[in-house]
């Protein structure tokens, strides 16, 4: 996962799993109930909205008792915002030689 960011990139194209991974970032340990409580969407929704976010690396579950929390696991999001750097200075120095050709 750490040199390819396609999956967290394809678990935040959802916005509703965005939305799931702004919630864990304020608030840790939530459960899927809870997480529905928190938006338009079923808890079987949610339910699997959180395994591509585990898939991803993004969310990791704790089970305390009969419930599973889950929180945030950020650490996949830098690379995927290094490959996003890496990108974007590579565009960059393109559009300067244009520039300087122009």
């Amino acid at each position: 996962m750490a040199d390819d960011p396609g999956p967290v990139f394809a678990a935040l194209a959802d916005p509703t799993r965005r939305e799931v991974v702004r919630l864990l970032a304020r608030t840790p340990g939530l459960t899927a109930s809870a997480l529905a409580g928190e938006l338009p969407v079923s808890r079987q929704a949610i339910a699997k909205h959180l395994v591509l976010l585990r898939d991803a690396g993004l969310a990791e579950a704790e089970h305390a008792g009969r419930e599973t929390r889950y929180r945030l696991t950020p650490e996949p999001l830098t690379g995927a915002m290094a490959w996003m750097a890496e990108a974007g200075g590579r565009w960059d120095t393109r559009l300067d030689r244009l520039r300087r050709r122009l």
